[in-house]
């Protein structure tokens, strides 16, 4: 592998290829400690992201902008969703809740803070389009007034919000009641997200322009034989991994004394966007700001209005109990300010160095802070 190739999206994460087989040997065969199997299966998740992304891309650039855009929505989060329905199938709730929120704040803090930081160094800003980021971080900031609300309802009727180091709780029926209306609420409103942005304004949402595959580091074309055996390969991969993963996760926080909370909003959520993160800091090196907005933004807002409501209704049918949206006073917190910095940040068109380390310093301040209070 050249150089160039390395250092491309669909690159490195190939180089962890090798951790897979030795996840599922240690967790099957050795019976190796929690520990060490959390991470090794946390590696072995990310080159199985990678090729769910690259399958899924392949085959968006061959249906046509409608279903292709459909495509890359639908898998575009597959990775976190799966590890999250096998932590649910666990009973690993406020995991379950803490890998939403961290999904949110590691894109629009930590990925969006490393596009600017990376893309503006050497230049004086960069420039991309203020009416796809206002429409996408507007999105965003309504999907999140509708997560932070059962909350809000349990603080002043039910009986508080859960502790940071709580594994499961078990809520009234009320509120679990609420998270439901709230689930498909969302779900609808990404529906209409969809239509919004696949066709009646599909040209808003096209940041890549003609000259998009000039540098192209992806080769020659997969055909979309090889693209669905490799989308197959990848999911059945990813629920491998994902079951190992999850299966250490409670025994591997207390030995190294990470809380469960801290290991989910924080490691879980870096390690199943970690491909995806990879792709907005090289198209922001190579100026193309629009593209780093629309990966960061667009999946925090296919998080909350998607894959948090989609583990909402999965958790009638699996775990112990239904899942209610109703995140611990860190997380709450956490994502109202990062959402409020982020708009603010993104509503000029314009991005520097230095507002990219900003972000990152944001997002810093959240990691240090979760970490005292699962350790409190």
């Amino acid at each position: 592998m050249n150089p160039r190739r390395l250092l491309s999206s669909d690159g490195w994460p190939y180089l962890l290829v090798p951790f897979i087989p030795a996840a599922i040997l240690l967790d099957f065969v050795f019976h190796g400690t929690p520990v060490l199997i959390f991470a090794v299966s946390a590696a072995g998740v990310i080159p199985t992201a990678a090729l769910m992304a690259r399958a899924t891309e392949e085959l968006a650039a061959r249906s046509g902008p409608g279903i292709g855009g459909l495509l890359n929505v639908t898998f575009g989060n597959a990775p976190e969703l799966i590890i999250a329905l096998f932590a649910l199938n666990a009973g690993l709730h406020e995991v379950v809740k803490a890998s939403i929120i961290g999904s949110i704040l590691g894109n629009t803090l930590l990925v969006l803070g490393m596009a600017m930081l990376v893309g503006g160094l050497g230049r004086e800003r960069q420039t991309y389009d203020r009416t796809v980021a206002s429409a996408q971080s507007l999105m965003l900031l309504l999907a999140v007034v509708a997560l932070v609300m059962p909350a809000v309802f349990e603080l002043a009727q039910g009986s508080g919000l859960p502790g940071a180091g709580e594994e499961r709780v078990d809520y009234d029926s009320t509120v679990e009641t609420l998270s439901l209306a709230v689930a498909v609420i969302l779900i609808g409103s990404y529906v209409a997200g969809l239509i919004f942005s696949l066709k009646t304004h599909k040209d808003l949402f096209n940041p890549v322009g003609d000259d998009a595959d000039e540098d192209d580091p992806h080769g020659e074309p997969w055909t979309v034989k090889k693209a669905v055996v490799a989308l197959a390969l990848a999911g059945v991969a990813v629920g491998v991994m994902s079951e190992i993963l999850v299966g250490s996760i409670s025994e591997a926080s207390k030995t190294v004394g990470l809380s469960e909370f801290f290991v989910g909003v924080i490691v879980v959520a870096i390690v199943g966007n970690a491909a995806e993160h990879w792709v907005a800091i090289l198209v922001a090196y190579k100026d193309k700001m629009d593209l780093a907005v629309n990966i960061a933004i667009g999946s925090s807002a296919q998080i909350a209005l998607f894959v948090g409501p989609t583990l909402v209704l999965a958790s009638y049918v699996i775990g112990p109990h239904p899942m209610a949206l109703v995140f611990n006073g860190f997380e709450v917190a956490g994502v109202i300010l990062a959402i409020l910095v982020t708009t603010h940040i993104t509503s000029d068109g314009e991005s520097t160095w230095f507002e990219g380390l900003q972000l990152l310093a944001v997002y810093a301040v959240l990691a240090v802070t979760f970490f005292a209070a699962g350790s409190g």
